[in-house]
């Protein structure tokens, strides 16, 4: 029997429902892997922190919200949209704090489509750069963990597949160039979407197809925002590495430059609350593949991930600011 859509459960029901799931399996997730680790160790590891060094990780974590709102305005100029640096850092502050206190990743992007599209004079420019900025920030994730597995690879611990990861990235490049070199092309191969609601669908295409085509004319700002990309992911992995250098982790800087992108890239996949027992779940993986500890894999992803949310407040007080 098919259930008529009168019947489908309400919105905040499904969403309740949705939540839930996620929320049993980061718990499920986590309470396995803190009950196969020795407690006390875990303990020893957070009590030993050096504070130092992980105010250092907090001011690696700063530059990284500058550079990300760096590589974002370099897209944006592309478009003939003008907006302040300070304004873009300042948004991506607060979307910082939407991504990490509800329970998507997406409502940062919100966040950022809502705070340019006055300047954009277009709510759908401001969500095609958002998008554009994810999928680069995407491809300088998977080139860094490429890079970084290659080196794995050669040092005699290819834990991840460097080829996958190679062949990733080239196919996504691929594809990335054909849709600016061919937009009308993109288009065409999307324009079955216009039977879903013509009147609105229509024009976006169009609109869509106008972006990609300034993309296509400004090569400069596209490439050096992918550099910022790989920059900002570079960064990430130096947030992590000082994280794990606080606690006294002995874990090198070219596998953290592989576990923490493939954990991004692992977070991806909606099956948990905002990446967590997934992320732990990867860490801890793998550092038992190079032979560090357990303990050591959970307190860097936890820790890590506390202090992020502890930076995200400054959006949290950014935004009460922008309210008032």
């Amino acid at each position: 029997m098919v259930q008529s859509a009168d019947d489908a459960p309400p919105r905040p029901a499904r969403r309740a429902l949705i939540f839930g799931l996620k929320l049993i399996v980061s718990v499920g997730l986590l309470t396995v892997l803190v009950r196969r680790s020795d407690a006390p160790r875990i303990w020893d590891y957070v009590r030993s922190a050096s504070a130092g060094w992980l105010v250092a990780a907090l001011a690696i974590y700063l530059l990284m919200i500058v550079a990300s709102a760096w590589r974002w305005g370099l897209l944006l100029a592309a478009q003939g949209v003008k907006v302040p640096a300070s304004r873009l850092t300042e948004s991506f502050l607060v979307a910082t704090f939407f991504n990490n206190f509800l329970p998507s990743n997406i409502g940062g992007d919100v966040v950022r489509i809502a705070d340019t599209a006055p300047a954009a004079r277009s709510r759908t420019l401001a969500a095609a750069v958002v998008i554009a900025d994810r999928a680069i920030g995407l491809l300088g994730l998977v080139l860094l963990a490429a890079f970084a597995a290659t080196a794995a690879r050669w040092s005699g611990h290819e834990i991840v597949s460097a080829a996958l990861l190679w062949l990733a990235f080239a196919g996504s490049t691929a594809a990335a160039a054909a849709m600016l070199l061919a937009p009308d092309r993109t288009i065409g191969l999307l324009s079955p979407l216009r039977t879903l609601h013509p009147a609105w669908i229509g024009p976006r295409l169009r609109q869509l197809a106008d972006v990609l085509t300034r993309f296509r004319e400004a090569p400069g700002p596209v490439l050096s925002c992918f550099a910022g990309a790989v920059l900002v992911q570079a960064l990430l992995v130096g947030f992590y590495a000082a994280v794990a250098h606080g606690v006294g982790v002995p874990v090198s800087t070219w596998h953290m430059a592989v576990v923490v992108p493939v954990s991004f890239l692992a977070q991806l996949l909606p099956v948990s609350v905002n990446g967590f027992g997934v992320r732990e779940a990867v860490f801890s993986y793998y550092f038992s593949q190079i032979g560090a500890p357990l303990e050591g894999a959970l307190v860097v992803s936890l820790l890590g991930a506390g202090l992020v949310m502890l930076f995200s407040l400054s959006g949290a007080f950014a935004y009460v600011l922008r309210r008032r």
